[in-house]
């Protein structure tokens, strides 16, 4: 005889109290704050998880379903916040209860792909076990396949990829990722793969004044802050940028960031003597008018 208690079904779920119980409010108040415009790519994971979040209330009410397919697709260019974004996901899946942890495993081609027979099957499984309970991020992702290289061994791993994201889809998510012409090709060229991706978000390029606020909350989370005339410059730099090859997006703003701090230090350095709080904080004009961007 089972004296086990029948489990208690509630006759209504308060849809508020469990996005507030369960907290991925401040995922996407973080996500906010932490990306600038990519109001495309937010609505989409707020839909998202608008999506997870009553299909959590309908188990909760006894509904008996299948999962919600949760592999994803992040196309754009780089520097757009695809890694950012994918970080948040994880912890928006975590605290609704679909996978068992938040944590991202980020991996590329040569993480999985082996260079000689017997060698991709142990890479992948390997970065797989890692990956297991949480997310796995693979960036450029159409790299997987190369059909001009009949000795090539990527379509092993994704046939590989494809079993474990049938076999274990209520333990792990993956997301590809890359420019999107390119994850196009590679999703006509394996329809298995394009099947089991449930949604698909792109990332659009940011606009200058994006970038350049971008640039300020960087500066803000460092420490430092743009003279009076700086800022000014600062966007002339990023205008002058985007027309630049290799351009790439927030990433280009982050490396000019460095290389103004690393001019600021120099400056204070050769110029001896103490120096101010203010000083160690403070990029100048000068310090962004010596990029190359100016002087070629």
């Amino acid at each position: 005889m089972n004296d086990q208690p029948a489990k208690v079904v509630p006759s209504a779920v308060d849809l508020k109290a469990l996005y507030r119980d369960t907290e991925i409010g401040e995922t996407l108040d973080r996500l906010d704050r932490e990306l600038v415009g990519l109001k495309p790519v937010k609505t989409r994971i707020r839909e998202i998880a608008a999506l997870l979040l009553v299909e959590r209330a309908r188990r909760m009410m006894g509904v008996s379903a299948d999962s919600p397919p949760l592999h994803m697709s992040f196309t754009g260019n780089p520097g757009t916040g695809k890694t950012t974004v994918a970080r948040r996901m994880a912890e928006i899946l975590h605290k609704l209860g679909y996978i068992r942890s938040d944590h991202v495993v980020s991996v590329t081609r040569d993480d999985l792909v082996g260079q000689y027979i017997g060698h991709t099957a142990p890479k992948t499984k390997e970065v797989l076990k890692k990956a297991m309970g949480g997310v796995l991020f693979i960036d450029e992702a159409y790299y997987l396949y190369r059909p001009e290289n009949e000795r090539d061994y990527g379509q092993e791993a994704i046939e590989l990829l494809l079993q474990f994201m049938e076999d274990h889809r209520d333990d792990l998510v993956v997301i590809l990722a890359g420019y999107k012409d390119r994850m196009d090709i590679f999703f006509k060229s394996n329809p298995g793969m394009a099947s089991r991706i449930a949604h698909h978000i792109d990332f659009p390029d940011f606009t200058a004044d994006e970038l350049f606020a971008i640039s300020e909350l960087m500066a803000k989370e460092l420490h430092y802050r743009f003279a009076p005339g700086a800022g000014q410059t600062m966007r002339e730099y990023i205008e002058r940028r985007m027309q630049q090859p290799r351009f790439s997006n927030a990433r280009s703003i982050r490396n000019a960031l460095d290389r103004a701090r690393l001019r600021q230090a120099n400056r204070l350095f050769e110029s001896g003597g103490s120096v101010t709080l203010e000083d160690l904080e403070t990029i100048t004009t000068a310090d962004i008018l010596a990029s190359r961007v100016f002087t070629q």
